[in-house]
C-alpha cells in the first residue's frame, strides 16, 4: 500500500487523508522511503541536498490530528508531503542555495511561501539540489554533486530547479516548489515529463528567496498535473507587504480554471503560435510533438493564429547582460564578513579574506557571471551593455502586449532538445544558454508561463514540453489551456505520460 501512494497525484492524495482513509503520516513516510530507495547521490537521481524526516512526519502528524479532532483541513492539500528548492530559507533546515559559500548555513527565518506551505499543514521532506545561485541550466553546477533524470540516469534532468523536478519525475514527492529567472522551472518540468509554472512576476512573494537576479527571479508551484500544480498555486500566492514587488491583487482562480478546462473545451479561444519560437533550431523529435501539440489544440475547438515578436531574437543577449548585472549586485553580500563561509589562511586584511572566500566559495559559472555583470556595469560600458538590454527588454514587453491583442495565450516548445547527456555542455557556455532560448522572454516581460508534457521524442523516447504564455495575472486562462492539452493528451496516450518513467519501479 506505502508504494503504491507515491504513485498517485497530490488531489488524490488529498482526498484520502481528509477522508481519514490514509494518514498524513503514512503518505509521507512512503514518500520519505522511496527518497531512501532511488535518491542515493553516488548511483541514483540525488535530487535532495537534505532531507528531514523528522520534521516531516512531525509536521504529518499535526494535520492528522486535527483531522481526528474534527477540524477542517488547513489547506486542500493539508497533509501531502513537498520538496523545496534550496534556495528558500527554511529556519530548521540548511539554505545552501548549492553552493559551498553557504554550505551547512541554518537561515534565522522562514521564506514567506516556506511559512505559506507550513501553514497549509504541508510536510516538506527536504531541500532540493540545484545549480549554484540558480545559475545554470543542467543541474550539473552545484557544488554538491549533479542530479540525475528518472527517465535516464545518464542525463540531466534540466536546471536549474532539476532537484526539485527529478524529485518529482521519480515519485519522490507529489509536489515541488521551484524558482524560475530563465526557464529554471519550465524547462527541467519540459525534461522530466513534469508541469511548472512560472507565475506572474510579484504574484509569489520573493522575501527569502535568495536573489539570483531581483528583478527576473519568481517563485512558482512544480507538479506532475496540471490541476496538482493549480492546487499548490493557490497555497504560495497572494500578496507580501514582506516583497516590495509583491502585487496586491486577488490571486486568480487558477484550480477552478484547471478544473473547468479539463472538460476539454476551448472553443473560442485564441491560441498564438509564436513565429519566432517555433522555427529552426529545434531537436526534430521536439517539433513534432509541438506539431501534434497544436493540431490537438485545435481540435479541442481552439483557433491557431501565427503572431510575430520580432524582439524575441534579441532576448538572449539582452538576458545575459541584466542576469550577470544584478548578480554582480546581489552576490557582493557573501564578504566572509556575517554569514556562511570564511576563509583566512594567513590574510591580513578584510579585502583578502573577502577574496579567498570568494575564490574558494563560488564556482566557476558563478565566477563567470559576476565577471560578465561587473564589466557591462564598469564605467564606461554601462550604456552600450547593460542600459541597451533594458531597452531591448522594452521592446520585448512591448512585443507580448502586441501579441496577446491577437491571441489570449501563446505556444512554442518549452526547450529547444530533449535531456541530453551529463557532461555534454557543461564545458560550453553558449551552449548551455541556449537551452533557456524559448522561456527567457517571459522573465524579461514579468509575464506568466507554464511547461506541461507534450509526449515523448520518437528519436530517443524522452518527455519535451509545450510552453503555453499568457499576460500578466492571465494565469487562469493559461491553466485552463493547459488542463484541456492534458487531458486530450491522456486520454490519446492512454494515461498520463509520467506514469512511463523507465527504471525506477517503486520498491515494495
Amino acid at each position: 500500500m506505502n508504494s503504491e501512494l507515491t504513485r498517485l497525484t497530490a488531489a488524490e492524495l488529498a482526498q484520502k487523508i481528509h477522508s481519514r482513509e490514509v494518514s498524513a503520516v503514512e503518505v509521507t513516510q512512503a514518500h520519505l522511503d522511496r527518497i531512501a530507495a532511488v535518491d542515493d547521490r553516488d548511483e541514483g537521481v540525488h535530487a535532495f541536498l537534505h532531507v528531514d524526516a523528522s520534521a516531516a512526519l512531525s509536521a504529518a502528524a499535526l494535520v492528522d490530528e486535527s483531522l481526528d479532532a474534527g477540524t477542517a483541513p488547513a489547506s486542500p492539500l493539508a497533509g501531502v508531503p513537498l520538496a523545496l528548492k534550496d534556495v528558500l530559507t527554511t529556519s530548521d533546515m540548511p539554505t545552501t542555495v548549492g553552493s559551498k559559500i553557504l554550505e551547512g548555513w541554518r537561515p534565522p527565518y522562514d521564506a514567506t511561501v516556506t511559512a505559506r506551505l507550513r501553514a497549509a499543514g504541508i510536510p516538506i521532506l527536504g531541500k532540493t539540489n540545484m545549480d549554484e545561485f540558480a545559475m545554470g541550466s543542467s543541474t550539473e553546477y552545484s557544488a554538491y554533486g549533479v542530479t540525475r533524470n528518472p527517465w535516464d540516469l545518464r542525463r540531466i534532468p534540466g536546471g536549474s530547479g532539476g532537484g526539485s523536478a527529478a524529485a518529482l519525475a521519480a515519485f519522490e514527492a507529489p509536489l515541488a516548489i521551484g524558482t524560475d529567472t530563465g526557464g529554471s522551472i519550465r524547462q527541467p518540468a519540459a525534461m522530466t515529463g513534469t508541469v511548472g509554472v512560472k507565475p506572474t512576476y510579484g504574484a509569489v512573494s520573493r522575501f527569502g528567496l535568495v536573489a539570483c537576479a531581483s528583478s527576473l527571479d519568481q517563485a512558482g508551484p512544480c507538479a506532475r498535473t496540471v490541476l496538482d500544480t493549480a492546487l499548490l498555486h493557490e497555497v504560495i500566492a497572494g500578496h507580501d507587504p514582506m516583497d516590495s514587488t509583491s502585487i496586491d491583487a486577488p490571486v486568480p482562480d487558477v484550480v477552478e480554471a484547471a478544473r473547468r478546462g479539463a472538460s476539454g473545451d476551448l472553443r473560442g479561444l485564441r491560441v498564438g503560435v509564436v513565429r519566432e519560437l517555433s522555427g529552426e533550431g529545434y531537436q526534430p523529435g521536439v517539433r513534432s510533438t509541438f506539431e501534434a501539440a497544436l493540431r490537438q489544440l485545435e481540435a479541442l475547438g481552439a483557433e491557431l493564429v501565427e503572431v510575430s515578436t520580432p524582439h524575441f531574437r534579441y532576448a538572449l543577449a539582452a538576458y545575459y547582460l541584466i542576469l550577470p548585472s544584478e548578480v554582480s549586485s546581489n552576490l557582493a553580500r557573501f564578504d566572509a564578513m556575517r554569514y556562511g563561509l570564511r576563509v583566512e589562511n594567513g590574510a591580513t586584511s578584510a579585502e583578502e579574506v573577502m577574496a579567498l572566500t570568494r575564490e574558494a566559495g563560488f564556482g566557476p559559472e558563478v565566477k563567470r557571471r559576476i565577471i560578465l555583470g561587473t564589466y557591462a556595469l564598469s564605467s564606461g560600458y554601462y550604456d552600450a551593455y547593460y542600459g541597451q538590454a533594458q531597452k531591448v527588454r522594452t521592446l520585448i514587453s512591448r512585443d507580448f502586449a502586441a501579441a496577446f491583442e491577437q491571441a489570449d495565450v501563446l505556444v512554442s516548445p518549452t526547450a529547444p532538445t530533449t535531456a541530453f547527456p551529463i557532461g555534454d555542455k557543461v564545458d560550453d557556455p553558449l551552449a548551455m544558454y541556449l537551452n533557456d532560448l524559448a522561456t527567457i522572454p517571459t522573465n524579461l516581460a514579468g509575464t506568466t508561463a507554464m511547461s506541461v508534457p507534450s509526449g515523448l521524442a520518437p528519436e530517443d523516447g524522452l518527455p519535451t514540453g509545450l510552453q503555453i504564455m499568457a499576460p500578466a495575472l492571465g494565469e487562469a486562462v493559461m491553466y485552463r489551456v493547459a488542463a484541456a492539452y492534458e487531458a486530450a493528451r491522456d486520454a490519446e496516450d492512454g494515461g498520463p505520460l509520467i506514469q512511463r518513467v523507465p527504471g525506477l519501479e517503486v520498491s515494495a
